[in-house]
């Protein structure tokens, strides 16, 4: 049980640890076409982009994949400027309507990239173990929770900047996309693949 908290912790740490803003600038970039009352696909949404970090976390974890750490490295800001761009030319009133939503299979084949970029970090933590799949569970596990407390956070200064000092929601998502956007640029000039 001390090991699944040890890797509950770590998957926590990846996605709220400041030093990885790369992760939580992607859950904001995911979720800043929605409000609170959306809560319920907000969830769906984070949780696609788990499954497709933990399915490609685990593949290349358990060496069935090899990936190019620098590929990966210029690609996850790709997927947070893509996402951001996204939010400035979908109609956000549509996105929120629709019950199947692009947003949602965008996230789960983002979630595929972002999860390379963690892996061999974890495979130098797990060592040789053979039986990986308590640790794995438990670092998606926390990662999943670790996003819930980054959505959280941001619908609540949603709610407060749009319900209450009333800020218009295209320029809400307008300002913080192309926020995210910029910063996601420079991301990308500092990881050339090329």
């Amino acid at each position: 049980m001390a090991q699944f908290g040890l890797y509950f912790e770590l998957g926590m740490e990846h996605i709220l640890d400041p030093r990885g803003y790369d992760h939580i600038m992607f859950v904001i970039a995911l979720c800043t076409v929605f409000v609170i009352r959306d809560w319920k696909k907000v969830l769906i949404l984070v949780t696609a982009f788990t499954i497709g970090h933990s399915v490609t976390l685990a593949l290349a974890t358990l060496n069935l994949i090899r990936v190019n750490t620098a590929l990966i490295e210029f690609l996850i800001p790709v997927t947070i400027f893509l996402t951001a761009i996204s939010n400035i030319f979908s109609r956000a009133d549509a996105i929120r309507r629709s019950k199947i939503q692009t947003n949602y299979f965008l996230a789960l084949f983002f979630g595929f990239i972002h999860g390379m970029g963690f892996s061999n970090y974890l495979r130098a933590i797990l060592g040789k173990d053979e039986s990986i799949f308590t640790q794995l569970f438990a670092f998606n596990i926390g990662l999943e929770a670790g996003q819930i407390i980054v959505v959280t956070i941001f619908l609540l200064f949603a709610f407060i900047f749009i319900d209450i000092f009333r800020i218009n929601r295209r320029d809400w998502r307008l300002v913080l996309s192309s926020a995210i956007m910029g910063i996601a640029l420079t991301i990308m000039a500092d990881n050339k693949y090329w």
